[in-house]
């Protein structure tokens, strides 16, 4: 078991432990912390606390992080949508309705499964869960995607997501007409303290900005650009969301009255741009809209003739 130990200096003073931590150990959210809390993984001053324990300065804490127990992921022979492809990366153009990488309930049929059987080698950097996986998306989103080959590019990669220099362009379907032809949501976010398995705008959330502008409007809805600047869970969902544009299909986050017969938000990764880890040369890369995107507009065109 790996353990880890903070004092608390006077500026952390008040915040909350669960906050403290998913701040200072990167890749680890609050809920993974307000797990280890529960399971007595967590001690301030040699006790045990709650994870809405406010810290106080100079609070000694220790953090035992129990051994990964990482079950065996087989490769699959899945069909892949693959962009490019050289001998450090791989740029996949994923369907709705797949999983980036395989999760409790969920070990077979995802991305990661389909990445073992064409590949030998993967970056090792996320284990056996995430092999390669530098970032996602989520299952019922679209679009493209980059797999790192081996550690450097993994870390080069990473390091762009981190400094927001990767171009990430996301198409949405939004409700409602948006009246501005662009703005910026720059709104923290994190779980939802009424359901963890939500995310939304929290005053000690990560800091989340997104970049929209209009490109169509119709009756009802507004197609809009996403531009990230940062890559938060959830992000162009709660944040359209948050403006008074929830995205289409979205039962989450959106009505739950939805007019068409879609199984999942209308949100598609259009565009990715990233230095590339060897030559690094900026390259870029586009996926067209899936058809269950452009079956919808078709539908929204007709409405404006």
């Amino acid at each position: 078991m790996n353990k880890i130990e903070f004092i608390v200096e006077h500026e952390n003073s008040g915040t909350r432990i669960d906050s403290f931590l998913s701040d200072k150990v990167e890749d680890k959210s609050r809920s993974y912390f307000q797990g280890l809390i529960e399971e007595g993984n967590v001690l301030v001053n040699d006790n045990v606390k709650k994870s809405n324990y406010k810290l106080k300065e100079n609070d000694k804490i220790e953090v035992m992080f129990p051994e990964a127990t990482e079950l065996e992921v087989i490769a699959q022979d899945i069909p892949l949508d693959i962009i490019y492809e050289d001998s450090d990366v791989i740029v996949i153009n994923k369907p709705q309705d797949m999983v980036v990488h395989p999760a409790p309930g969920n070990y077979e049929g995802t991305l990661v499964n389909g990445l073992l059987f064409h590949c030998k080698d993967l970056s090792g950097i996320n284990g056996i869960i995430r092999p390669g996986i530098v970032h996602r998306i989520d299952k019922d989103t679209s679009g493209v995607l980059v797999i790192a080959k081996n550690d450097n590019s993994h870390n080069k990669l990473s390091e762009q997501l981190k400094d927001h220099s990767m171009t990430r362009t996301y198409y949405a379907l939004v409700e409602g007409k948006i009246k501005n032809d662009n703005g910026i949501v720059d709104m923290p976010l994190g779980r939802n303290p009424k359901d963890r398995l939500k995310m939304a705008i929290v005053k000690d959330g990560k800091r989340a900005v997104t970049h929209y502008e209009v490109l169509e409007r119709y009756e009802s809805c507004t197609l809009v650009k996403c531009n990230l600047e940062t890559g938060r869970t959830h992000q162009i969902r709660v944040h359209m969301a948050y403006i008074g544009h929830p995205l289409v299909g979205d039962k989450i986050y959106g009505y739950k009255k939805q007019r068409f017969k879609l199984q999942g938000q209308m949100l598609h990764a259009k565009k990715l741009g990233f230095t590339h880890p060897k030559s690094n040369e900026y390259v870029e890369f586009e996926s067209e809209l899936p058809k269950y995107f452009k079956d919808v507009l078709k539908k929204l065109e007709k409405e404006l003739i």
